[in-house]
């Protein structure tokens, strides 16, 4: 049985935070149709622009208060919130391309409501994961390198015992644990650092978890950790 448990490290710096997850098992993630989820991103990224209203980028409020987070612990220079990265390309006019259909899933879910969205093959773990301060000597290999890159000691990271799974909470993911069209368990997450934006994060949940199983099949099961709720059983 593996669990997923957010450590009190990770607490004494957010406390308000909130993490959606969303459990999916038994699913079929190969595409079958690639242009519906093409068209699927595209009106994604429409909807996106209504969080861009400041013509200066990192004034949107989407945008600060991640900012405002990744400023609480040491991160790799340059690194940003995975929905800054996803609002800026729509900011320039660079449109997403398809990846898989989970990801292209989670993706729409987090343009449309400006909330980070991450995934991971709950198969790969090699046992319970955290999200906690980073040791410092954790393995790590992104997409597009084949050496390990470890954390920043007290860089905030999800993590197993084979080493860091995503970087600096939400910026980089690791190749070794990333949804692939042959993952049917998935570990699906949501952040909310917003408290003011509780409504919208429920949504977001309950749209990703419909559309994975209205997509994919299989079963998909919405828990919502916090401080006074910190694990929840994955597999």
């Amino acid at each position: 049985m593996k669990k997923f448990v957010i450590e009190d490290d990770f607490w004494s710096l957010f406390p308000n935070t909130k993490i959606g997850i969303v459990i999916c098992h038994g699913i079929v993630n190969s595409i079958r149709d690639k242009e519906q989820y093409a068209e699927m991103i595209l009106e994604a990224e429409k909807e996106a622009l209504k969080y861009l209203k400041n013509a200066e980028f990192s004034s949107n409020e989407v945008i600060k208060v991640w900012r405002e987070a990744f400023q609480k612990f040491k991160t790799k220079k340059g690194a940003r919130s995975s929905i800054e990265a996803l609002l800026k390309r729509v900011h320039n006019g660079n449109h997403l391309g398809t990846i898989n259909p989970l990801v292209d899933i989670y993706n729409c879910i987090s343009l449309r409501y400006a909330l980070p969205c991450g995934g991971e093959d709950i198969d790969t773990f090699a046992s319970d994961i955290r999200l906690t301060k980073a040791v410092g000597n954790e393995n790590f290999v992104t997409l597009g390198t084949d050496k390990s890159e470890p954390p920043y000691e007290g860089e905030i990271i999800y993590k197993d015992n084979e080493g860091a799974i995503c970087r600096c909470w939400n910026w980089r993911e690791s190749v070794r644990t990333m949804l692939t069209e042959n993952t049917t368990n998935a570990f699906l997450c949501i952040e909310l650092t917003d408290e003011s934006r509780l409504i919208e994060f429920q949504d977001a949940l309950k749209e990703l978890a419909k559309a994975v199983q209205g997509n994919l099949g299989g079963t998909s099961k919405i828990s919502i950790l916090d401080i006074n709720n910190k694990e929840v059983v994955i597999e």
